[in-house]
């Protein structure tokens, strides 16, 4: 069964941990013998080492004590099998983490003293920036965290692949090969039989709109979503016109005309997310005159799925997307 603490998320985007390099074989099965065993027992004894997402070489020494800097990492090292001392805010409210762990800021400006404070062994951190409130970059943290003698790590998730990378690293610093089956393999195997479902079938095309008080942006293919619909069959209308990434307009959106529209609208709350769906769509006359809008093939997609990481549940995302662009029949609401 799944650990059903992933139903909500945080807002942001994600890392993941490339694990060529890795000093032992963990939890993906791909050891062989009793030497592979004996490997993996005597790394665990003096530390895990790998490389991360920006090539950093680092060694966990011990993973009793670890910090998270993202609420979506929270939840892959719980998920591991690991606890937490400490992290980000959006780890309690969006995530609902199980580890008695003390908060340490928002992720876009986490506090490096309250993070030092808590005397880690490892600290899990993204490489992207913050995205979000003109916040310092978590990449600017290293050095005050090394200094004080504190493993960091650093991920990038955008694709249940990274996310698939990601915590089998952690079930490697954890020894958890059980949680990589019930949360990494399991999942891969369902989300292979959504995509052969798919196979030889063309869904048309789709475009992917951000909606949010200032205005709308468009994903493009190599999105979190973007990815899963092009794994689908979808064909992105950014792939053909690659301005829409960075000057779109309502007109544009028209001109392009997409066989389905998807929409996440963000905001402060839910209200202000939906109050900025609606400025942003039907409230622009030339909205109704899209043939996705006409045929009823505009879906509002769940931000706990799609705008955050849906890490174990990414299989869902996969089945909600399949069976828009196949099977449901929408209408806008």
């Amino acid at each position: 069964m799944k650990r059903i603490a992933t139903k909500t998320f945080a807002c942001m985007c994600a890392l993941v941990l490339a694990t060529s390099g890795s000093a032992m074989v963990g939890c993906s099965g791909n050891s062989s013998g009793n030497d592979g065993a004996q490997q993996g027992a005597t790394s665990q004894e003096a530390g895990y080492t790998f490389t991360d997402d920006l090539g950093n070489q680092v060694t966990a020494s011990s993973h009793d004590r670890v910090v998270a800097g993202m609420g979506s990492f929270a939840n892959i090292w719980e998920l591991a099998g690991g606890m937490l001392v400490g992290a980000s805010n959006d780890a309690f409210s969006d995530y609902h983490i199980e580890s008695k762990a003390e908060k340490v800021g928002d992720f876009s400006s986490l506090n490096a003293e309250s993070i030092i404070a808590l005397n880690p062994d490892f600290v899990i951190l993204t490489g992207a920036n913050s995205g979000r409130g003109g916040g310092v970059a978590q990449t600017d943290l290293k050095d005050t965290l090394q200094a004080a003698g504190i493993a960091v790590a650093y991920f990038n998730v955008t694709t249940f692949d990274d996310y698939l990378r990601m915590l089998k690293t952690c079930c490697d610093i954890t020894g958890d090969t059980k949680a990589y089956e019930e949360n990494g393999t399991n999942v891969a195997e369902n989300i292979a039989a959504i995509k052969k479902k798919s196979e030889g079938k063309s869904a048309g095309s789709v475009a992917v709109l951000t909606t949010y008080s200032g205005g709308t942006r468009v994903q493009a293919s190599s999105t979190q979503t973007g990815t899963m619909l092009a794994e689908l069959g979808a064909s992105n209308i950014t792939d053909a016109d690659k301005s829409l990434l960075s000057d779109y307009s309502l007109e544009s959106l028209v001109k392009a005309d997409p066989d389905f529209i998807f929409l996440l609208p963000m905001g402060d709350s839910d209200e202000a997310a939906q109050k900025a769906l609606k400025d942003q769509t039907a409230a622009n006359p030339a909205w109704k005159e899209l043939t996705a809008v006409k045929k009823g093939r505009v879906i509002t997609l769940d931000p706990k799925l799609f705008l955050y990481k849906p890490n174990n549940n990414w299989d869902d995302a996969y089945e909600e997307l399949y069976e828009s662009l196949y099977e449901d029949q929408h209408e806008q609401k």
